[in-house]
Order: structure tokens, then sequence, then C-alpha cells
């Protein structure tokens, strides 16, 4: 595929993805501050790509740029797993994608004494599934202890605090989305 040919398919892709996302050019020329004459344009191939353009879109879709364009994958597809360290605890990154929902492996290591909770508060929302250790969710006036296999939804606006409920390491996933976005989970019956 040559240049032109890559410049052609993004407008047809902008669209499938405008589309897929439920937006309309009213939602996204309100999140890119990019006209809606000027983005129908895009779509429609009657204009031309540019960083310029690309860019706030690719914020909006909360996609890669690379998405955009069609660019081939390259190197090695693996995530590399760079641990955050943060309040004492180790935060494992499990997913690339920027923007939207985000998946962690959180460890909380062992103690010799019980931690003092530290009530946190910032945007978003968070779900959480425990699995290994027991522990000790201290949200808004409720204390509770999570055993493996226990799962706790919550709004990271109410003060909390994850900590290990009897000194032992705890591991857990966190899926972690800002103000709005909430994992949904969808059971199936017999």
């Amino acid at each position: 595929m040559d240049f032109e040919d890559v410049l052609h398919a993004v407008g047809p892709r902008l669209r499938a993805l405008r589309r897929h996302r439920g937006m309309t050019l009213a939602d996204v020329a309100a999140g890119t501050g990019v006209s809606e004459s000027t983005l129908s344009r895009l779509e429609s191939g009657q204009r031309r790509a540019s960083l310029e353009l690309l860019l706030p879109l690719a914020r909006v879709y909360g996609v890669p740029l690379d998405d955009l364009v069609g660019a081939p994958r390259t190197g090695d597809p693996r995530i590399h797993l760079t641990p955050i360290h943060r309040h004492g605890m180790t935060f494992v990154p499990l997913s690339r994608r920027p923007g939207g929902m985000q998946a962690y492996k959180m460890i909380i290591p062992s103690t010799d004494r019980p931690p003092v909770p530290d009530h946190q508060t910032h945007d978003g929302h968070e779900w959480l599934y425990v699995l290994h250790g027991h522990l000790r969710l201290v949200l808004g006036e409720h204390d509770l202890v999570l055993p493996p296999g226990e799962a706790a939804e919550f709004d990271t606006t109410i003060p909390h605090w994850l900590g290990s409920a009897d000194g032992q390491a705890v591991e857990l996933l966190i899926l972690f989305g800002r103000q709005g976005e909430r994992a949904h989970l969808r059971a199936r019956t017999r």
C-alpha cells in the first residue's frame, strides 16, 4: 500500500470508528474543536488528513494515532510491564490503551504492624477483584474485609483506602475508569 492509498483509507476508517463509538459529527466536533464540516470532508476523503486534525481525533476516540492511519504493527506485541510504585504499593499496568478503562495488578506488601488508613479521593470509578490475601477496604463509613475471589466497585470520589487486613501481602486486579466509566458485567442464565 503506497502513501496515497494510506491517506485515502483514513476517511472511511474515521467514519467507521465514529459510528462504532455511537458519536455524531457534532459530538466529535465538540470534543476536538474541529468543525463538523471539516470532519465531514475528512471522512468523505474531500479533505486530506493532517497531524493537526488526527491528534485530537485520536484523543477523543481513545486510540493510538497509528490506528487512525492504519499503520502496521511493528516490534514486539507483548505488553512490557513496568511497575509503578505509589503509596507503598506496586501497580503493574496490564493495558496500553490511552484513555478509557485501565487495568492494573496491584500488590500490597506484607507488613509487621497494621497500617493506619490514609483516605484518598480522586475522579474516577474503580472495580477490584482480590486474587490473593485479605484486602481491607475502607470506603467512606464502611470498613470491609474482602477474601480472595471477592470483588468491589465504587466511585473514587468517596474517601477510600486499600490495605492488608491481616498484615500479609495482598494481590488484586483493578479496572479504573475516569469519571462516568464503569465496568459492566453481564451474566448469562442457563
